[in-house]
């Protein structure tokens, strides 16, 4: 398997974003990129084919919930999570640190890691750093992400202190056992909404050193202008020759200003959790497909969209099936949701290397203002 690298191929001269390549053992990838959650093996209602006609790079799977169901060696016995899931495209695998913080019915963190029970069945497990990289190299994933514990908001200083020092020791140990895998491994930063905090968590794990690095423990409650804040300040201190990964975003505009900061790799459940609950992206915002004014609308979801979606089926027939509750919505929703996603990502990488991202930036907030 070729190992994994990261490369620059063009900075913008308008902003901090840049495009880059992800190499990985199961293919490269073009960024700046959005990865759809595919926390089960499954990016919900879709088929790995259909993900690659939309034009999906790369998906997110999920250390705690393929540990505890169906068990990473059963995975790792069936040839591994690529095979199990049936896509040949890299997969980068959450470490489940954000699981056990939001999902656990009872946890009790130490410096040896995190004890907790299942959200299953109540089962008892011990998840340490040395445990997620087991599991994940089990999963033969190309992007593997360090244990780390997810700060709350909000949080005092003093808490956040704490947290993030003991998220740089789990870091250390993840590289310490790492060994020769091949795929990347990435760590995260930490430190809550203080700046100093998030310094130190940079130079911390940057001389620890790893292939990539991630801001971790944003979009956790904090107001969205504080998200940016911190992004903007800490973006410019990871290192320039490796991925920059913001994790748990995905709202359409914050993916525009973050590649502008320079922002590499997003995932978010926004494209897909919202697609079950109807509401559907275009250019002016979103739709919500159970209003009554779509009841006899005859139009697609996006008029000016080429998805499967929207080339087939009107919003009149969307809605009936949604307030129909017949599953079939949740695919058809999905696929317009993921190509509204891969678009706008195809058309940030564009942009970037045209020299015309500011102009992109101006349009889309312009359409935006017209719905």
């Amino acid at each position: 398997m070729a190992p994994y690298y990261f490369q620059v191929v063009h900075q913008s001269a308008e902003c901090a974003a840049r495009r880059g390549k992800l190499f990985t053992p199961h293919g490269t990838v073009d960024t700046p990129v959005f990865m759809p959650v595919g926390t089960q093996a499954t990016v919900k209602s879709l088929t790995p084919e259909e993900l690659t006609i939309l034009g999906v790079q790369v998906v997110l799977g999920n250390t705690y919930h393929l540990y505890l169901r169906p068990g990473h060696q059963v995975i790792q016995r069936l040839g591994g999570l690529h095979r199990f899931m049936n896509w040949e495209r890299p997969i980068l695998t959450d470490s489940g640190g954000y699981q056990v913080f939001s999902l656990a019915k009872l946890r009790r963190i130490s410096a040896e890691g995190v004890t907790f029970q299942s959200h299953l069945d109540g089962s008892k497990h011990l998840l340490t750093p040395e445990k997620a990289i087991d599991i994940q190299r089990a999963l033969g994933t190309d992007i593997m992400m360090c244990l780390d514990e997810c700060t709350p908001f909000p949080a005092t200083k003093e808490e956040a202190e704490t947290s993030m020092h003991l998220s740089m020791d789990w870091a250390s140990r993840c590289k310490a056992h790492r060994g020769s895998y091949p795929g990347g491994l990435f760590g995260i930063v930490q430190g809550g909404m203080f700046e100093d905090l998030r310094q130190h968590s940079v130079d911390i794990l940057t001389r620890i050193g790893f292939d990539g690095y991630a801001l971790g423990g944003l979009s956790v409650g904090e107001p969205k202008e504080t998200m940016l804040d911190i992004a903007r300040f800490t973006l410019p201190l990871l290192p320039g020759e490796s991925a920059r990964y913001v994790m748990g975003i995905g709202a359409p505009e914050d993916l525009v200003e973050l590649v502008c900061l320079g922002a590499d790799m997003f995932d978010c459940v926004i494209p897909t959790r919202n697609a079950r609950n109807g509401q559907l992206f275009v250019p002016s915002g979103t739709l919500n497909i159970a209003n009554a004014r779509y009841h006899e609308d005859s139009r697609p979801i996006d008029p000016g969209c080429n998805c499967y979606t929207c080339t087939h089926y009107s919003r009149a027939y969307l809605r009936h099936l949604y307030m129909a509750k017949e599953i079939l919505v949740h695919r058809l929703n999905t696929i317009h949701n993921i190509h509204y996603f891969m678009t706008l990502m195809r058309g940030l990488r564009e942009a970037t290397s045209q020299g015309t991202l500011l102009d992109f930036r101006t349009s889309f907030y312009a359409l935006r203002n017209t719905g």
